[in-house]
């Protein structure tokens, strides 16, 4: 079996990427207690040398040598066709202007367009998805003004993998380890006490949607 976590964030010891590192616990652990073994993959995508879709249409020429695949000569040339092949990926994103970041998305439309067939069903492999999307704006803000974010990633990763994804929101994150230092409106302290006492909690959540990516996995391969 194969599992991929993707971070959309630059950050590489940060909120998101914690929070992948505890889904990546997760299923290593759930591997382990179900005496199987994977190849699991932490990726960053602020690593790789990309951009997004062209719109060459190859990837769509019935019988040419790129259908289903994307003929782009760059850093996920190798990469995309591993992940689609794979049996679970969890991705990770902050959100930057209520969207998921420029990196994560221009990945996606190289990941989700060589498989869609308009008005027809993806040619993807099923597998199980997550999202986890970290942001520094309340649970209030986040579902009044994202929730369209959610749901619209929700239904592309159904689509595109004939699984519902699984989700988890992240809510009022630290942005800095010293507020002094940058302009913001923010309440430091109310900030602080908030990322000390629930950030643990949202690592035990990512760290849980790990061993349920696994579980699912496994029970549809019986």
């Amino acid at each position: 079996m194969e599992f991929y976590l993707v971070n959309g964030s630059n950050r590489k010891k940060f909120n998101t990427a914690k929070l992948l590192n505890a889904a990546n616990e997760g299923i290593l652990t759930e591997l382990d207690t179900q005496n199987e073994t994977a190849n699991v993959e932490i990726i960053n995508l602020y690593s790789l040398n990309f951009k997004g879709c062209k719109s060459c249409f190859h990837c769509k020429k019935i019988e040419g040598k790129y259908y289903g695949t994307c003929p782009i000569k760059d850093d996920l040339r190798e990469l995309l066709p591993k992940l689609w092949e794979s049996d679970g990926i969890i991705f990770g994103s902050p959100i930057y202007f209520r969207n998921v970041t420029g990196e994560m998305r221009s990945f996606l439309e190289r990941l989700f367009f060589p498989k869609y067939v308009y008005g027809g069903k993806s040619i993807a492999k099923p597998k199980q998805t997550a999202f986890i999307y970290n942001m520094n704006v309340s649970e209030e803000i986040s579902k009044e003004r994202y929730q369209k974010i959610y749901d619209d990633m929700d239904d592309f990763l159904e689509y595109a993998f004939k699984s519902r994804p699984y989700s988890l929101t992240v809510h009022n994150t630290c942005q800095f380890r010293d507020y002094s230092l940058y302009k913001h409106n923010f309440d430091e302290k109310e900030k602080l006490k908030h990322q000390k006492e629930q950030f643990p909690k949202d690592l035990n959540d990512a760290y849980n949607l790990g061993v349920k990516i696994v579980k699912e996995v496994l029970k549809n391969k019986k």
